[in-house]
């Protein structure tokens, strides 16, 4: 090594360039750097071992590679050398004997060639490094301006942040100001509107007629003041008494108008031939004034009340005593009396009252056309000489007390503004007299009566009526109702039970000559039974039921005890069964088929019915019918070897019959026929006669075709069965 080209010097120019040309290929050169650079490590590290046999040499400055600096450390050296020497490039260097200081001029050669080269790019591009030198410095010129506008703009915005949080923190204090301000005056507005009176107000209530609306309307905003000034008073507001002095004289000058407009339109009510609900419905049409005197004079409130109760009361009063009174004078001047009862002998009085028992055309008072109709009106019928009874009159009176009474309870609910136990109250006060006074003469003519389907019927106006008010929510009423029906279900029972008494008591030799058609007494008893039973279906009674069952019962003995007065059992049975199948009959048009009263006669009128053909058929048919019943059980026992020797007998029958059984069967629909009042029945009661002659003939048949009795010549006598099914036909009548 020279001095200068030492190692420092050498690793320090191979290092610049070496980074300063990486745009070459510096891999090629790599290797040999390092080979190089760990040579020169090697020849430094020999020459220090040669330091002390060496003659005093100028100083060097190695920098980081001195090892001869007092710090340097010789076990160190070793290391590095050691570390140098294990390397595989300066192992192959060492083992092919390469000159490293050849090698080191060689990489140096090298190194500047590359230096020179590079050298040489940069001047070629050092036109363009101008311009980006030039853009460079222009750019920062501008980014420079930029960063004084912006070191501006951020000053500018600092400033306006504290602008904008000064104005924020006014807007918070100014709105709070303005919602407090806007609280007072809504509070303050109102009650200046609630306090002032308006000229307006004070002249329509002065001078105004009652009817006008706009009195109606101003009434509203007076009462509207005076309950706000009650309100204020209470709370001790000063302005309360400016305007409470105005306040009171208008409400004793409205008070004093509205007491005189109704007074005036209940004194209405007592002029003659006044329709009363026109003024009732003007009185609806102000409800406000009787509320405005009850929150404000309850004196004069009470006065109205107590005047409007007292008037109505009379005018109901009067009106339902003079209708009432009328009406009696259309009623049938022939009603029963005590002893028109079921059981008594008919006589000419109690034939000219027939519908004591029937129902005929009065069941129609029950109709939804007719119960909820027009009512009478007793001068016309009058006129017309028309008469009813007492149910037809009964529902005019309650159906006009029912539509009144509903009407008047409406109105005095909403005039008046009750409800509940206090409107039933004032209800009973106005009309309590009127219902009373019914009360009364129901009583009385009860007491005299004896027509029990009128009374039935009048309950079931009564079950009817109060239906009504029930869907139709009114409670006025009820408790009347109810004290109607505890008068008429009483009495009706009453005669009910008279009549069960009087048939029991019934003594059948007492009634006159015997007869086998339909009796008046059963004729009675079918007509009552099946009037009460129809008008019953709709609101069933137990207590009806019951009596009505008792009745029935006592019916059936009569007529047992009656047919008992017969000699022969053919007429009683024809007694029987004319009147079983009449009673029937009438039961039948009215009542249901299921009733019991209807299953009753209906097993009684089958039974009686199957006796009397065999009482009929006996006469002309007995010997065969005997014989048929007699082999039949001995058949049964299998000891018809019995009637072997009775050829004789069975001979005789068989010719008897094949020779007289067209003239027979003839003179038997006749007798049947004449025995029968109805002719239904009696066609039934032949058809029967003859279906059981035809079974008796068949089991006659039957009986002879048994091997006892099969030699016997009389056999070819016999009628073929199926011919005579062909003539008896002919013998059947049609009707």
């Amino acid at each position: 090594y020279t001095h200068t080209d030492t190692p420092t010097h050498i690793y320090t120019h191979r290092h610049t360039h070496t980074h300063t040309h990486t745009h070459h290929n510096s891999l090629e050169y790599h290797g040999k750097y390092v080979f190089a650079l760990k040579a020169d490590c090697l020849c430094l590290s020999l020459l220090c071992r040669e330091k002390s046999g060496c003659a005093a040499a100028p100083a060097l400055n190695l920098g980081d590679l001195d090892l001869t600096t007092d710090e340097f450390i010789l076990d160190e050296v070793d290391i590095h050398i050691q570390a140098n020497l294990e390397d595989d490039l300066v192992k192959e260097a060492l083992r092919t004997g390469v000159d490293l200081r050849q090698y080191s001029k060689q990489v140096e050669t090298e190194l500047q060639r590359i230096e020179q080269a590079s050298i040489k790019d940069y001047i070629k591009e050092s036109q363009n490094i101008a311009s980006l030198h030039n853009q460079i410095t222009a750019c920062d010129s501008i980014l420079e301006r930029m960063e004084g506008m912006l070191s501006s703009f951020q000053s500018d915005l600092s400033s306006i942040s504290s602008e904008i949080q000064t104005l924020q923190q006014q807007s918070v204090s100014m709105n709070l100001r303005l919602k407090n301000r806007q609280a007072v005056r809504s509070q303050l507005s109102q009650l200046v509107d609630e306090l002032v009176v308006p000229s307006t107000m004070i002249s329509v209530i002065l001078d105004s007629p009652v009817t006008e609306q706009e009195f109606l309307e101003q009434l509203h905003e007076l009462n509207s003041k005076i309950n706000y000034a009650k309100e204020l008073s209470f709370r001790e507001t000063l302005a309360c008494s400016d305007i409470q002095d105005i306040v009171d004289r208008l409400k004793i000058k409205a008070v004093s108008k509205i007491r005189e407009f109704i007074l005036q339109k209940i004194y209405s009510f007592r002029k003659p031939m006044t329709n009363y609900q026109i003024p009732q419905n003007t009185l609806l049409k102000y409800r406000f004034f009787y509320q405005f005197l009850l929150a404000n004079e309850r004196t004069v409130a009470k006065e109205i009340r107590d005047e409007y109760v007292d008037t109505m009361s009379k005018i109901y009063f009067s009106y339902f005593k003079s209708y009432s009174s009328r009406l009696l004078k259309v009623q049938y001047e022939d009603v029963a009396d005590k002893d028109d009862l079921m059981g008594v002998e008919d006589t000419p009085s109690l034939k000219s009252r027939n519908t004591i028992f029937t129902l005929g055309q009065r069941g129609a008072v029950l109709s939804p056309a007719e119960l909820e109709g027009p009512i009478l009106i007793p001068h016309t019928a009058q006129r017309g000489d028309s008469r009813y009874p007492y149910e037809t009159l009964f529902r005019s009176q309650h159906y006009a007390l029912l539509d009144n009474g509903c009407r008047e309870f409406l109105f005095l609910s909403d005039f008046f503004m009750v409800a509940g136990n206090s409107a039933l109250d004032l209800f009973n006060s106005i009309m309590g007299k009127t219902l009373s006074m019914f009360l009364k003469n129901l009583s009385t003519y009860l007491s005299d009566c004896y027509d029990s389907i009128a009374v039935f019927l009048c309950i079931h106006i009564i079950l009817r009526f109060r239906a009504i008010t029930v869907k139709r929510n009114i409670p006025a009423l009820d408790k009347y109702w109810e004290a109607v029906l505890e008068l008429l279900w009483p009495r009706f029972e009453l005669i009910l039970e008279m009549n069960i008494q009087s048939i029991r008591n019934t003594d059948p030799q007492k009634l006159g000559v015997l007869d086998t058609r339909p009796h008046y007494i059963t004729r009675r008893y079918a007509e009552f039974s099946s009037a009460v039973v129809s008008i019953n279906q709709t609101f069933p009674n137990e207590r009806t039921n019951a009596l009505l069952g008792q009745l029935q019962v006592e019916v059936e003995n009569f007529v047992l005890k009656m047919a008992a007065e017969f000699p022969s059992r053919r007429d009683q049975l024809i007694f029987l069964i004319n009147n079983y199948d009449m009673m029937l009959g009438v039961l039948m048009e009215r009542a249901a088929d299921d009733s019991k009263e209807v299953e009753g006669f209906q097993q009684l009128l089958l039974a009686r019915t199957q006796e009397f053909i065999e009482e009929i058929l006996s006469p002309p048919f007995g010997g065969m019918i005997a014989f048929v019943k007699e082999s039949e059980a001995l058949m049964e026992k299998g000891q018809l070897d019995k009637l072997r020797n009775d050829e004789a007998r069975i001979t005789q029958l068989v010719r008897g019959f094949s020779s007289s059984w067209k003239q027979s069967v003839e003179a038997l629909s006749q007798d049947v026929m004449r025995s029968f009042t109805n002719f239904k029945n009696g066609t039934s009661i032949i058809q029967g006669a003859l279906t059981q002659l035809i079974q008796y003939y068949h089991g006659f048949h039957k009986v002879l075709s048994q091997p006892t009795f099969r030699s016997l010549a009389v056999r070819s006598e016999l009628i073929n069965l199926h011919h005579l099914m062909v003539e008896v036909k002919k013998h059947k009548p049609n009707f």
